[in-house]
Formats: structure tokens, sequence, C-alpha cells
């Protein structure tokens, strides 16, 4: 897929200080790209806007929360 018109914008969670960051682009219709922002040119993750929602979902309530 070309990804050449999507606007990535960073988390809000990543930090300045080089460590992990991920990028959001959401502005493509039908898709919601996510890529490592050390990585630009590298691979992005594709998903559908329901898959993401169900992902953000599931981010938000601490369904991916390691367990101690």
């Amino acid at each position: 897929m070309d990804l050449s018109a999507a606007v990535w914008r960073k988390s809000s969670l990543s930090g300045d200080d080089g460590g992990q960051c991920v990028e959001v682009a959401d502005n493509l219709p039908g898709v919601v790209g996510v890529r490592d922002s050390k990585d630009p040119e590298g691979p992005a993750l594709l998903f559908t806007p329901a898959e993401w929602r169900t992902f953000v979902g599931g981010v938000k309530s601490g369904a991916f929360d390691r367990l101690s």
C-alpha cells in the first residue's frame, strides 16, 4: 500500500529521549498505519479502523498490561 500521503503523528506517550516511539497515521481512507518513529522508512503495520479502535480500547482498559 502506498503510504506517501500518510500524515504521521507521534504518540503523546513517546518521550523525546529516542526511546520507544510509535507514530500513527489515521488520515487514509480505510486504514490506520503504525510505525516506529526511529525507522520511518521501515515497515508499517496496517489496521482497519475497527481493528485499531479495538486495540486502543484494549490498551485503555488495561487488557495488555503486564502481570507482575
